[in-house]
């Protein structure tokens, strides 16, 4: 059964960052491009910010206890032609105006491989990426360890992003919290960045299967089956590590993202929740079908209550109560 009303709780309460979270980061962001805006070493060189990553596509959830939530956002720099043999400055750069700040200067930070990591005390952090427009309208951002240029186009994957989505009927971001919450809170497919999670899952959904069935991504739980089952068709296509290009059209690839060994295990664990969201979809006992869903997601799947959705993330479509699968499948492909 499809439990349109279950998974709306689910996603609301459970999966997706708060409000109080969202602002919160959304007011640190300000606050840390302010302070870069105004530092004298930095400042002539700021342009603009851009949010990315989960943040940016709004498919950001709640981390596991313990664990930092974070958003990354894009530093838009002018070029300084004296550091065209020394790239990585522009990393330094951001760090040295962190440490000087009278906000920043006792804060944990560090310099990663593209971005610099701002810590807060009550688990979060920002990545702060450099990110340079060059001549011939190439966009690139730093990489550190390479002291070299790396293409991005993070308005093409944002672009790419929002079609998919539109196609999914505004689900296609809420598959990939659930899938998120899975990797995260149930270790599932460990290893697995978000990006190729994200690239993967989008990559699947196609105006030519919505046109061979309209219904195909009409709510949450029947795009998480089709979706999903899509997928797992492809892997078990694919025993070999494939190549996966960035879906904006830059050029570049996510391969170095992960492993033969990584994605091996990634294969294995989408078949077996393929066939676990199968088993729950088709059940037409509701109680039974219930457990099923509990069993892949947890005792936080469950009926919806009159409290306030604290979600930062209105539902894009609109779903009713729970009601037996319109849709079977004796199979993964389609």
């Amino acid at each position: 059964m499809q439990h349109a009303d279950y998974f709306k709780t689910f996603l609301t309460d459970t999966v997706n960052l708060g409000e109080v979270k969202l602002d919160l980061l959304g007011e640190r962001v300000e606050r840390i491009y302010r302070a870069l805006k105004e530092d004298e070493e930095i400042g002539p060189l700021v342009i603009a910010k851009l949010p990315q990553g989960s943040w940016a596509q709004r498919t950001i959830i709640n981390p596991q206890n313990g664990k930092e939530f974070d958003a990354d956002f894009m530093l838009h720099l002018k070029e300084n032609p004296d550091w065209s043999g020394n790239k990585k400055e522009y990393n330094h750069i951001i760090k040295r105006a962190l440490d000087r700040n009278s906000v920043y200067s006792e804060q944990d930070k560090e310099r990663k491989c593209r971005c610099v990591r701002l810590h807060y005390a009550n688990s979060m952090h920002v990545d702060i990426v450099p990110y340079l427009v060059l001549e011939g309208d190439r966009h690139v951002i730093v990489n550190r360890d390479l002291n070299d240029w790396e293409d991005t186009d993070p308005a093409g994957f944002t672009d790419w992003m929002k079609e998919k989505d539109g196609i999914a009927n505004g689900n296609l971001r809420k598959v990939i919290r659930l899938l998120k919450y899975l990797r995260d809170h149930k270790n599932s497919f460990t290893g697995t960045r978000s990006i190729i999670l994200t690239t993967v899952l989008g990559q699947q959904i196609t105006q030519m299967r919505k046109f061979a069935d309209p219904g195909y991504y009409v709510n949450v739980s029947t795009t998480l089956l089709h979706v999903v089952n899509d997928l797992d068709s492809w892997l078990q296509g694919n025993s070999t590590k494939p190549s996966i290009a960035d879906p904006s059209g830059s050029g570049v690839t996510f391969d170095h993202r992960w492993t033969q060994a990584t994605y091996s295990y990634f294969r294995d664990r989408i078949h077996a929740h393929a066939a676990e969201i199968e088993d729950a979809y088709n059940e037409t006992n509701f109680e039974a079908s219930v457990q099923k869903w509990q069993a892949l997601f947890g005792e936080g799947f469950k009926a919806p209550n009159t409290a306030a959705s604290s979600s930062k993330f209105p539902p894009t479509t609109k779903v009713g109560v729970a009601v037996a699968a319109t849709t079977s499948r004796s199979g993964r492909a389609g």
